[in-house]
């Protein structure tokens, strides 16, 4: 069974720093491109980072980079994502996302596997 386990979510200030984690199972970890996504209330579901290791391939959206930074441990199949100098406009439910993308590397129909969710608020 394919399982995506996001943790590491909460309330913080902006400014301040959070590190989310995905635990993976049930498929081949090496293989597949890992992603994490987030969706803020009203609004579409958004890539934010990609990290493909097959490909040595990482690739940030326009908003977060410079401040988030995507690895993976291809030892214990978690995927991280490094969060600083949270803005407001961060605040939503990030999910992490496996897949196999050819079109777009942060296409949501791209993605075979979804976590549930966690959810990071920054106040301000």
């Amino acid at each position: 069974e394919v399982q995506l386990v996001e943790s590491g979510g909460g309330l913080v200030q902006a400014g301040g720093s959070l590190r989310l984690s995905c635990a993976a199972s049930g498929f081949d970890f090496d293989d597949y491109t890992l992603a994490w996504f987030r969706q803020a209330p009203g609004k579409e579901r958004e890539g934010v980072s990609m990290i493909s290791e097959r490909d040595g391939i990482i690739n940030y959206a326009a908003p977060v980079k410079g401040r988030f930074r995507i690895s993976s441990d291809n030892v214990k199949n978690i995927v991280y994502l490094q969060m600083n100098s949270l803005k407001p406009e961060d605040t939503a439910v990030y999910y992490c996302a496996a897949g196999d993308p050819y079109r777009s590397w942060f296409g949501v129909h791209e993605y075979d596997f979804w976590g549930q969710g966690t959810q990071v608020t920054v106040s301000s």
